[in-house]
């Protein structure tokens, strides 16, 4: 996921803060969502061994649950990040997302 281990002295707001028995041992810093989002594809391609836009409509479709079920439609330009990163227009991957949440009955 990225994120980043910090001694808790250096922690900010932001930042997770571990307790163990009571005594602060580690923070996290976590990255921002949009390079969460970055490093998915990343992995997604590499799992496919392919960039994702050579998929077949298929194997799109796939990606596009599993980016959903991440969260990766949460982040801000969540749908033109992956849209870019498939090769196909937003109105594709919203299709697509439709498409899923018709079959579940939402």
């Amino acid at each position: 996921m990225g994120a980043e281990l910090l001694g808790p002295e250096q922690a900010q707001p932001d930042d997770v803060v571990l307790a163990w028995e009571g005594r602060d041992v580690i923070a996290v810093r976590l990255p921002q969502l949009s390079d969460s989002l970055d490093r998915i594809l990343a992995a997604l391609e590499r799992r496919h061994g392919m960039p994702l836009a050579e998929l077949d409509r298929k194997a799109k479709q796939s990606v596009v649950r599993t980016l959903e079920a991440r969260g990766a439609f949460s982040v801000r330009h969540g749908v033109e990040t992956v849209a870019g990163a498939l090769g196909v227009s937003r109105f594709t991957v919203y299709n697509y997302l439709n498409r899923e949440h018709s079959a579940k009955g939402e």
